[in-house]
């Protein structure tokens, strides 16, 4: 019930910032939305005790599948455009998961980079989907209904918040649950949940999944934010960005997730500004000093606060 209530709230605030805020106040809400549903999903997985610098493959994959709608089949509905990101993504998840979830620690790690980095290699290389430049789309109704010029980035942030709540309340469902209790045990000792006859392995897939269909979901997210999709989506940057926010904020709460990515955004933002040279060494710092005092994320200063 709580979070129920406290998705009821964020949703009426993303609902006055969509209808009230300046657009670059929408635009820049937008991105910690898709920011956050990826790392969600990053969430998940970090839950069985694994890390992905990988999941700017499918962040590309969402996106991509997205903007092709547009470009090659011109389907220029939102929430088609959304679908489409989301179930591209996990049904690449669903097939690179077979191989992936035999492995643990570095090689999980390495693995889902190189697949990035090849997916960003096909990219580049590919003259039809625009090479290094990438290609436009538009998206001109939701739901069949035509979107109003000028209000194309306010409907897509209502759209998004629907779809970036409903995930997060059925991650916390999903934590709540024995899948999530089965996660973390799998994350503190795998050789036991074996014995007791579960499957990591088949828990490993299906959270390596959900977390490749919230990743598309991210990518379709931006695509729609930003009108243009490129091959800096599947570039090794990106997947660095999604680490950063999901340390950041820690693993503690599906609320963690969106926080830090709106930090992230807004550090980034003032960063770039004042300091555009050494701005990433600005975000730098931050990560280290994240590490050091607060090792399980800002979301455990909540928990502290809570706790006093």
């Amino acid at each position: 019930m709580k979070a129920a209530a406290a998705a009821a709230v964020a949703l009426a605030v993303l609902i006055a910032v969509a209808l009230l805020a300046p657009q670059w106040l929408v635009f820049m809400t937008m991105l910690v939305l898709a920011k956050g549903v990826v790392v969600l999903g990053l969430v998940v997985l970090m839950r069985t005790g694994l890390v992905s610098f990988g999941q700017g493959l499918y962040f590309g994959i969402g996106a991509y599948a997205a903007a092709l709608l547009s470009h090659q089949f011109h389907i220029a509905d939102a929430a088609v455009m959304l679908l489409a990101g989301a179930a591209a993504a996990g049904l690449a998840a669903a097939l690179l998961g077979l191989l992936l979830a035999n492995y643990r620690e570095i090689f999980f790690a390495m693995l889902s980079l190189a697949f990035s980095m090849i997916l960003y290699g096909l990219l580049v290389k590919s003259a039809a989907l625009g090479s290094t430049d990438g290609f436009n789309l538009h998206a001109r109704t939701l739901f069949g209904i035509a979107i109003a010029s000028g209000m194309e980035r306010r409907v897509f942030l209502l759209a998004g918040s629907v779809c970036a709540l409903g995930a997060a309340l059925l991650v916390h469902r999903l934590f709540g649950g024995h899948w999530g209790r089965l996660a973390t045990a799998v994350r503190d000792n795998e050789l036991r949940v074996a014995y007791l006859g579960a499957s990591p392995y088949l828990v490993v897939y299906v959270n390596y999944q959900i977390a490749g269909a919230l990743a598309g979901l991210g990518g379709a997210l931006v695509a729609l934010a930003v009108g243009h999709v490129d091959p800096e989506t599947a570039y090794w940057t990106t997947s660095g960005e999604f680490v950063f926010i999901a340390i950041l904020g820690g693993t503690q709460s599906i609320a963690a997730p969106f926080m830090a990515a709106a930090i992230f955004e807004a550090l980034r933002t003032v960063a770039s500004q004042y300091a555009p040279n050494v701005w990433q060494m600005s975000l730098g710092l931050g990560m280290l000093a994240i590490i050091m005092f607060l090792p399980t994320g800002l979301w455990s200063l909540v928990r502290r606060r809570r706790a006093a």
